[in-house]
């Protein structure tokens, strides 16, 4: 089976934007409010943060749960690891999410300037500057024969896309509008010269799933 990298459960506004302006440490999405974008997948049964029972089933619930299937290695870009922009100034910070964060594999993060790489539980975050095939030829290596993740944000999702690397994505498209930000697209109608598309509205109502393969 051949290794595949895949986009999932990545989440845009309507107008394309995966996340707002004013990126800072308390607001992660800057000027987007991520229970807008992310609360089609916080309602499903299978919501890693779950913390009562419940929740919905369906194709809201098989995406967030297939999130981690089969996936050996994750790349992101420096901005979905942290606000800092620059060179690292603050080693101290570790990134959004705590002691025991959610990838539990290796995690590339592409950045422009190098820092040494650490473990929390069992990630080890490895920071690298190198071109978008070069990233992927490491992650594949680290992944020990299953799949990559390409965790965003959309400006690291474009370089993969204009470097034709990515095999799937997922993309949860909301209806809110934020005008400005870090954009994945203007359309989705954008891909489809290489990938197939398939276009799921959410059941229950929040977003619109669009499902892409390479053709």
């Amino acid at each position: 089976m051949p290794q595949l990298l895949r986009v999932q459960n990545f989440n845009v506004s309507q107008d394309g934007f995966g996340a707002g302006e004013n990126q800072s440490l308390e607001r992660p999405f800057g000027d987007a409010d991520p229970g807008d974008m992310f609360s089609w997948a916080g309602a499903t049964a299978s919501w890693p943060m779950r913390t009562d029972p419940g929740g919905s089933r369906g194709l809201d619930d098989y995406l967030t749960r297939d999130y981690a299937r089969n996936i050996g290695a994750e790349i992101m870009g420096r901005n979905k690891f942290g606000p800092q922009r620059g060179p690292w100034e603050d080693h101290e910070w570790q990134g959004w999410w705590g002691d025991e964060p959610p990838f539990r594999t290796p995690v590339f993060v592409m950045t422009h300037h190098k820092r040494p790489s650490f473990t929390l539980s069992d990630t080890t975050f490895h920071f690298v500057d190198d071109d978008p095939a070069t990233v992927l030829e490491r992650a594949r290596e680290a992944a020990q024969g299953k799949d990559v993740r390409l965790g965003g944000g959309a400006a690291t999702i474009r370089e993969f896309l204009d470097a034709d690397l990515i095999d799937t994505l997922h993309v949860a498209v909301s209806s809110v509008k934020l005008g400005s930000g870090s954009r994945l697209w203007e359309s989705p109608d954008e891909l489809l010269d290489r990938f197939h598309l398939d276009v799921v509205p959410s059941p229950g109502g929040a977003v619109t799933h669009h499902l892409f393969w390479r053709k």
